[in-house]
């Protein structure tokens, strides 16, 4: 099921996307909820990030090949990081390329988004704390990242965290496709069954340290092959199963 969040007649609903027809819905879409009687062309609206995070929560150097190409070593454990939910931007939205900057990155990255509180829980019991997946892109200021010594500046920009296009309830993400495309060249091309952490592990470990809300979002890392944007670029991170993101540089 692809949940969505969208704006129609200046209002921001929740529906469900059945091909080319949303259908809204009533209830939380973080609990209960139904097919409302509603129903909207995708083309008749605007889609909005599918959540409107308290969190960004962000993993560095989850794929062992991303983590030598940056000349880093692989970490014992999960290296975590957060981004504002002032970063967060729609599908279809730019991404303001900071004039402090000389370099910025894409990164394709597979996104989970929290469905209920979730704090101190076992591996085995993570999927039960999901809702659902969608894409997402960790824009980075990479010359920002390297001078700081840090990540917080380089990764904290607004318009630095596209999401999107919706919710992929019915997805499992132990072995999807993850590319991502630079005006219409593969630049990223791998799976998330090579992550270093698993998914499942990745959000028990977040859990220790800090609680998640609902709508919260972890994004689970980025495979090899990152490079520069430009202004007028165009990205797009595809997911198996779950759709594609594509956001343009000003």
């Amino acid at each position: 099921m692809k949940v969505l969040r969208f704006r129609c007649e200046n209002e921001i609903k929740y529906g469900v996307l059945e091909e080319d027809t949303i259908y809204e819905i009533t209830g939380s879409v973080f609990g209960d909820f139904q097919l409302g009687s509603k129903k909207y062309y995708i083309s008749e609206v605007t889609l909005l990030s599918p959540v409107s995070p308290t969190k960004v929560v962000c993993v560095g150097k989850n794929y062992k090949e991303h983590a030598l190409e940056m000349g880093e070593d692989i970490s014992e454990e999960p290296v975590i990081f957060l981004k504002p939910p002032t970063a967060v931007v729609n599908p279809g939205d730019a991404i303001v390329y900071p004039e402090m900057s000389k370099r910025v990155d894409y990164e394709g990255e597979l996104v989970a988004v929290i469905k209920s509180v979730c704090k101190n829980i076992q591996p085995a019991n993570v999927p039960n704390y999901i809702l659902g997946y969608t894409c997402g892109n960790d824009v980075t200021a990479r010359d920002l990242q390297k001078r700081d010594g840090q990540w917080t500046r380089g990764k904290s920009f607004d318009t630095f965290c596209p999401l999107g296009p919706w919710i992929e309830t019915d997805v499992s993400p132990e072995c999807l496709k993850l590319r991502t495309y630079l005006n219409g060249e593969l630049k990223q091309d791998s799976s998330t069954a090579l992550m270093i952490t698993p998914v499942f592990e990745l959000i028990s470990f977040v859990s220790r340290i800090m609680t998640l809300l609902p709508g919260d979002v972890v994004m689970t890392g980025t495979p090899a092959g990152i490079g520069p944007m430009d202004r007028g670029d165009v990205v797009e991170v595809q997911i198996e199963g779950i759709g594609s993101l594509k956001n343009y540089v000003i």
